[in-house]
């Protein structure tokens, strides 16, 4: 068991940061870091920070609110946290205290369901 924290980044579809979508220049700036787990959620609806209400609609996914989480050590939430600051980009996050690990066999867990057995 480790403890750590749950970072989770709040986005729009739409949003970018250069060429790239800001989800997708989060997980790279993960990448770069060392950070390789990552999970990203995708909402019907929500409302930012500043009241505008943000959804999903049938022919526009654009403004569709998006969530990537991270389960991080102390040191990776803080090189995490620099790296979005020095880029630029404004984006909300929260960041909570959390024990994380894994259960079961890492093989185990790799393998066909079927191989399970």
């Amino acid at each position: 068991m480790t403890k750590g924290y749950q970072l989770t980044f709040y986005t729009e579809q739409n949003r970018r940061h250069g060429h790239q979508p800001v989800v997708e220049w989060l997980l790279s700036v993960a990448r770069h870091a060392g950070i390789l787990g990552a999970t990203v959620v995708a909402a019907a609806e929500g409302v930012g920070h500043a009241g505008a209400r943000h959804a999903a609609r049938f022919f526009e996914l654009a403004d569709q609110p998006q969530q990537v989480i991270f389960a991080v050590t102390e040191g990776e939430a803080e090189t995490l946290l620099a790296v979005v600051r020095q880029g630029g980009v404004p984006v909300f996050y929260t960041l909570c205290p959390i024990e994380f690990g894994m259960l079961g066999s890492a093989d185990l867990a790799c393998r066909p369901e079927s191989a399970r057995r």
